[in-house]
């Protein structure tokens, strides 16, 4: 078999690790809006966001079984090939059932693809993985980032027609399933004697998935509800949304910068640390006072965000030997952290709907944040107890 180039490798990751975020991101600029227009109360319409996160996390354990049978590549295929049909289906989502449901289908095809992409690096690219995992993580920030920033305009430009705005997402997810066949699709023997189960006894495993638990169910708390309470506080809907889009874009320098200084300053741990702790002081910021210096902080919880995201990601691939048991922890990531974090959009628009204000939701987003910050210090204590 010819070997493929390194580079084509990589574009096929980066590509398909941009198609795993506009489906839920490119809701935040509309969600008031879709609301209004079909009559939906914040807690239904944020099942949109909440659906897929935690249809990524109940599902994400069938990504090793489903790799052992069909192969790691041709996995990747249909779980690309699922995201480009959920999206199409929005072109009929002024049916709230079609809108639900294809953020049900989203959330399977992410949640397969993401364990088996961090397999896919460890295969193909082990001696690199702190550089390889920040374009990865890189890429899912451009398709976050895009989803939040473009949908409006594309909506604009399709003469005001929010579904297609929605819709036009597929395009680059069909891409990428055209890419992807191209790729052969690889399995070792070694492999083929691997356990497909989860690393449920491994005490660390659990810690990290903590973690990625609260970062996940910050991140998609504020991709939901952050224009929302800069509006509340009084800010006017243009800027709000684009307090909205600096955060999602400055998780674009540190998705890619973090990981590689984690890698080559041997820092994961430190660096988690750190980005725990800003993401609660900005997080401060925004519940108490939204109103001083908003881009200020915008773009730090942006840039802290997205650096706990991505340096996330780097912990399986230093835990385990091979690709597929890199999936294996990286799907009990995904499963214990995104079943809880999905949770957190749906329990602060129904705080919002309670209380009147998103202050309090807010405030609660904040004490999270500080948790996070002392499950990082345990994970640095932990991994320096165990040498």
């Amino acid at each position: 078999m010819k070997p493929v180039p390194r580079a084509l490798l990589l574009v096929a990751l980066v590509l398909a690790a941009i198609n795993l975020r506009p489906g839920i991101t490119s809701l935040a600029p509309l969600i008031e809006r879709i609301a209004a227009e079909l009559s939906l109360s914040r807690s239904f319409i944020s099942l949109t966001t909440a659906l897929p996160v935690l249809c990524m996390g109940l599902l994400a354990p069938l990504a090793p079984r489903l790799a052992m049978r069909w192969g790691l590549e041709r996995t990747i295929v249909l779980c690309l090939g699922l995201i480009g049909l959920a999206l199409l289906a929005r072109l009929a989502a002024h049916q709230s059932v079609v809108l639900i449901g294809s953020a049900i289908a989203l959330g399977a095809a992410i949640a397969v693809a993401g364990p088996l992409l961090s397999g896919f690096i460890k295969r193909h690219f082990a001696s690199q993985m702190g550089r390889v995992v920040g374009w990865y993580s890189l890429g899912m920030a451009i398709g976050g980032a895009g989803g939040a920033v473009l949908t409006a305009p594309a909506t604009a430009l399709f003469g005001d027609a929010w579904h297609l705005g929605l819709a036009v997402w597929a395009a680059p997810a069909l891409f990428g399933v055209m890419l992807w066949l191209w790729l052969p699709n690889q399995a070792s023997a070694a492999e083929g004697q691997e356990s497909a189960g989860l690393p449920w006894r491994q005490p660390r495993a659990w810690l990290i998935s903590c973690f990625f638990a609260i970062q996940a169910g910050l991140f998609y708390a504020i991709a939901t509800w952050a224009v929302a309470r800069y509006h509340e506080a009084g800010l006017s809907m243009l800027r709000s949304n684009s307090l909205l889009s600096l955060a999602m874009l400055m998780g674009l320098p540190s998705s890619f910068l973090l990981p590689w200084l984690a890698q080559r300053y041997n820092a994961r741990y430190p660096l988690l640390l750190a980005c725990g702790a800003v993401t609660c002081g900005c997080l401060a910021m925004v519940t108490f006072m939204p109103r001083l210096l908003p881009e200020l902080w915008a773009l730090i919880l942006g840039f802290s965000l997205g650096g706990s995201f991505a340096l996330s990601l780097v912990l399986p691939l230093y835990e385990a030997g091979s690709p597929l048991a890199v999936s294996r922890w990286t799907a009990m990531m995904l499963f214990t952290g995104y079943s809880l974090g999905c949770l957190t959009p749906i329990l602060t628009g129904l705080a919002r709907d309670l209380s009147g204000s998103y202050r309090l939701p807010f405030a609660v987003l904040t004490a999270l944040a500080l948790l996070m910050t002392l499950v990082a210090w345990r994970l640095g204590r932990s991994r320096r107890q165990a040498r």
